[in-house]
């Protein structure tokens, strides 16, 4: 087999090979635009695959068009959003929401409640966050000029509900949005404090600020400094790196590592911005699947992966080695009493023949317990630019293992496809925990019985079950500590998914914009906030020095 150090040589050459090419500079031409005529350009890998909330409502959230009943803190604690209050009653079955005064949809029109509870209905009945909910019904309780008010009744008590109403999927539309037949999407009329100007699917988005004024005029909301921002999605993590550098982007996210290692070296600190988030590099497995069912054979699957060597040479940060599932800024859900994910191939050999597994005449490869060649596919996008690397690195120490695997890159949308039809054997993927900010509901949505589209697949826990159905209900506080503590050594032994790697937000920032404060929840832009530099270059300069 391989030495350790020439695995480590091979992922290094690996992570090296993403660079690109070399990097342009841009000349401190002055920009004397006004700064209320400038606009911000964001560059980032996701594309907009229809007009629809499920499609499209997560760029529409972070661009800050749409608004959700309840927003989130920083830290995942429900917030103001088109709701200004809301209460609950003594037993947990009604949640009462009033409006903030005076919303209004791009289109001029008042914000009603009726309008928040067709959202709703309609999010209630698709796939989505709000179908999780045990509603029991939804109506108007004032709609008058000056108050605005909702109720939602459960069948049950659902503590996450805040989190819930968070989601992008939830987000309110006007009545203007959709055709005469009520059905179809036609326009995104949200009420947030920019307004679509310009819809080009499935890449360029333009937005400006969008004052909220009401009949008699005046501005409800104060002006921010950046008015207009223009979104291109840019699939080639090369391309995205060169808009950086070249200055033709402001704000560029999901930056390959190669290119974050050249982007720290080659620029000042304050043009940089980082943030720790709850998202997970992760191995979904069909449960199901004749290979993957047997436990024996997933831990054999981990222990053949390197993390530290992957997070060193891919991922240029040691520290997103995966341990267990969720990473330590989440405390309530990371356990630092469990044994962590370790690397170990002779384990891992040994589990494959406890498993029933033999090697073939060669000893290259596994045959199963019926005599037949084994060889599993792995799915992946290249939305995030470190999956396809990290999809090649785990083919080659699957491959030391004896494993093969054939690594197939395609949407991201194959996925869930491959969930629905049962084609599906293993992905690598990406899963933001806090799509709802309370991470609890994601964990419900991933490993509820049945699964999800991005969760589990073919496989179910009882044990886990019964702890989020708890954890859910927000009954029983005082146990909710040992029900999370539970869930997590569950996933830790089943590994119905298989953590690699955690994850930081790194975002290249142009001269022209003051360093962001990012969103650790990945929800928003937080475009009001920004703020333009005194002395910026002029994006438009066609001047190219070496960095």
């Amino acid at each position: 087999m391989t030495s350790f150090w020439s695995r480590r040589r091979w992922l290094s050459a690996l992570g090296t090979a993403a660079a690109g090419a070399a990097w342009p500079g841009r000349a401190a031409a002055q920009d004397h635009t006004p700064r209320h005529e400038r606009q911000l350009e964001i560059a980032g890998p996701w594309e907009m695959s229809g007009l629809a909330l499920a499609q499209s409502g997560h760029l529409y959230q972070k661009l800050q068009v749409v608004e959700t009943l309840l927003d989130a803190s920083s830290v995942g604690q429900p917030a103001p959003g088109l709701a200004a209050t809301w209460s609950r009653s003594a037993d947990g079955l009604r949640w009462q929401f009033e409006l903030r005064p005076g919303a209004r949809f791009h289109d001029g029109q008042r914000v009603r409640a009726a309008d928040v509870v067709a959202a709703l209905k309609a999010a209630q009945q698709a796939p989505g966050a709000l179908s999780q909910a045990p509603v029991a019904g939804l109506r108007v309780l004032a709609s008058e000029e000056g108050r605005e008010a909702l109720e939602i009744q459960l069948h049950r008590p659902h503590a996450t509900l805040p989190s819930l109403l968070a989601h992008f999927s939830t987000a309110v539309l006007a009545p203007g949005s959709w055709a005469a037949d009520g059905r179809t999407l036609v326009r995104i009329l949200g009420s947030g404090p920019y307004r679509i100007t310009h819809l080009a699917p499935p890449q360029r988005l333009e937005v400006a600020w969008f004052s909220e004024a009401g009949e008699e005029g005046r501005a409800v909301r104060p002006p921010p400094e950046v008015r207009r921002v223009g979104y291109l999605a840019v699939g080639r993590a090369e391309t995205r790196a060169l808009m950086a550098a070249s200055g033709q982007a402001d704000l560029v996210f999901a930056l390959d590592p190669a290119s974050l290692a050249k982007w720290r070296r080659q620029t000042s600190p304050d043009r940089l911005a980082s943030v720790t988030v709850p998202r997970v590099m992760a191995l979904k497995l069909n449960a199901a699947a004749p290979w993957l069912s047997d436990v024996k054979v997933r831990q054999a699957l981990s222990l053949a992966i390197d993390r530290d060597g992957i997070a060193r040479a891919v991922l240029r940060d040691p520290a997103l080695a995966a341990t267990q599932l969720l990473p330590p800024t989440l405390p309530d859900w990371h356990d630092p009493a469990l044994p962590p994910l370790a690397f170990n191939l002779e384990q891992a050999d040994a589990l494959l023949r406890a498993a029933g597994w033999h090697r073939s005449g060669d000893g290259r490869q596994w045959r199963d317990s019926t005599g037949q060649p084994v060889s599993l596919t792995l799915r992946t996008f290249p939305d995030r630019p470190e999956l396809p690397i990290v999809a090649t690195a785990l083919q080659e120490q699957w491959r030391q293992l004896g494993v093969p695997v054939r690594v197939a890159i395609g949407n991201s949308g194959d996925i869930p496809l491959g969930h629905r039809d049962g084609s599906l054997q293993i992905a690598l993927m990406a899963r933001n925990y806090a799509s709802t900010p309370d991470v609890t509901a994601s964990l419900w949505q991933d490993f509820r019985p049945g699964g999800h589209d991005w969760g589990a697949m073919g496989w179910q826990s009882p044990e886990v079950a019964q702890a989020l159905a708890a954890l859910s209900s927000g009954q029983g506080a005082d146990r909710a500590a040992e029900w999370r503590r539970q869930v997590v050594q569950a996933l830790q032994r089943e590994l119905p998914v298989i953590p690699v790697a955690w994850y930081r937000q790194h975002v290249a920032v142009s001269p022209r914009v003051q360093r962001p404060v990012l969103d650790p929840l990945e929800r928003s832009y937080r475009l009001t906030a920004l703020r333009w530099t005194d002395s910026a270059p002029n994006s438009g300069t066609d001047s190219r020095t070496a960095v």
